[in-house]
């Protein structure tokens, strides 16, 4: 049984859906917390069979109040991309994974915004990301992608919002297994909250069953790169 890693920065940000879709595969995962009362990021990967970074509303990587636990974060994720095991980057999490391959990030304002991404490469995760799907984004700051890096879907801006780095790790700057409860804890745990919420949370909760049904097939996408599933 494959067990992955999973970086948590605060509270209401987690996997989701796609919780539902590991337990399902018998795909076991581990949430560090280190914002918590002794939580620590890990020295190493040992144990692990691939590392999710998450989001961390509205915390930051280069802009506004950082994520505390960066430099070890940063450390460990070049250690899984050392050692050739795969990375998923998720929002903030995104940006973690793009300065930890060699890119950078760049300040941005906190945002919440549900856009349409359009699959740019037909073979993108492999083959199994859907051609156009809603991307429910809430972060500050923006990846800067290392020179190598391949992108797999773009907004309607042309802003990359799915890349890959190298054969199995990908960044998605929207959560693919978004809930809008999710968002609302969100608003609700910090006083910062991106202008008109209200409008995005219902184009949120209008594009649910589309954002659900479109993770089924990126799951499956992550699963065939990744090789998170026992033969």
């Amino acid at each position: 049984m494959k067990t992955l890693l999973v970086l948590q920065h605060v509270e209401a940000d987690y996997l989701g859906l796609m919780e539902d879709h590991f337990e399902s595969r018998n795909i076991r995962f581990h949430y560090c917390r280190p914002f918590t009362p002794g939580g620590r990021v890990p020295a190493e990967p040992a144990g692990f069979d691939g590392l999710i970074i998450l989001g961390a509303g509205p915390l930051g990587i280069v802009s506004g109040n950082p994520v505390p636990s960066l430099v070890p974060e940063l450390r460990l994720a070049g250690e899984f991309l050392r050692l050739g095991l795969p990375v998923i980057g998720i929002s903030l999490g995104a940006a973690i994974l793009a300065v930890a391959a060699g890119g950078s990030a760049e300040e941005a304002p906190l945002r919440f915004e549900v856009t349409s991404a359009r699959r740019r490469v037909h073979d993108a995760l492999a083959g199994h990301l859907p051609e156009r799907f809603p991307s429910a984004i809430y972060m500050r700051d923006r990846s800067v992608l290392p020179a190598g890096a391949r992108v797999l879907a773009t907004g309607e801006s042309g802003e990359a919002l799915v890349f890959q780095i190298g054969d199995n790790c990908v960044g998605f700057l929207g959560h693919p297994g978004i809930k809008s409860a999710m968002v609302e804890d969100l608003i609700m745990e910090f006083d910062e909250a991106p202008d008109g919420t209200a409008e995005t949370l219902a184009l949120l909760r209008s594009a649910q069953a589309e954002i659900a049904a479109g993770l089924t097939r990126i799951v499956v996408g992550l699963i065939k790169m990744t090789d998170w599933m026992e033969s």
